[in-house]
């Protein structure tokens, strides 16, 4: 599927964005690495790290365009990701589904779901897609990337 078929169906609205939007999701990921990297339990590093990874699938969302609809919006907005960047970032989307059930879990229902390897890994794997992001903005969508 394409994202205009996703509109299509009403899981997506088409919504300009500006430089300032993105620079603002931008800082809000900055922030989050940043907390999830301190002395906090691995449920509070692992819920901090996943809200980071999926701003940034927001913001190749909003680059393009667009901004998921009513419900499921964390699970639209990072399943967008291989739509964006390509098939082979499908695995990495499935990764982060089951981080998005995990911080549902630890968030909701129980404490101690989420290990320090598990908040680790998810930084790692965030710290390498906001390379990608970076340069994907950089390369298809030069005019919100902030000239600060």
């Amino acid at each position: 599927m394409t994202l205009q078929q996703w509109e299509d169906n009403h899981w997506l609205r088409a919504q300009p964005t500006s430089e300032k939007e993105i620079a603002n999701l931008l800082a809000i990921v900055e922030r989050d690495f940043k907390d999830a990297r301190g002395s906090i339990s691995s449920d509070w590093r692992f819920g901090i790290a996943y809200n980071a990874a999926l701003k940034l699938c927001m913001v190749l969302l909003r680059a393009e365009g667009y901004r998921p609809a009513h419900g499921l919006q964390h699970y639209r907005t990072i399943m967008a990701l291989p739509l964006i960047l390509g098939d082979e970032r499908k695995s990495d989307a499935s990764y982060l589904d089951s981080c998005r059930t995990k911080r549902n879990k630890i968030e909701y229902d129980y404490v101690g779901g989420a290990s320090e390897d598990d908040a680790d890994e998810l930084l790692r794997f965030g710290g390498e897609l906001r390379e990608e992001v970076l340069r994907w903005l950089e390369t298809h969508h030069p005019e919100v990337v902030s000239k600060k």
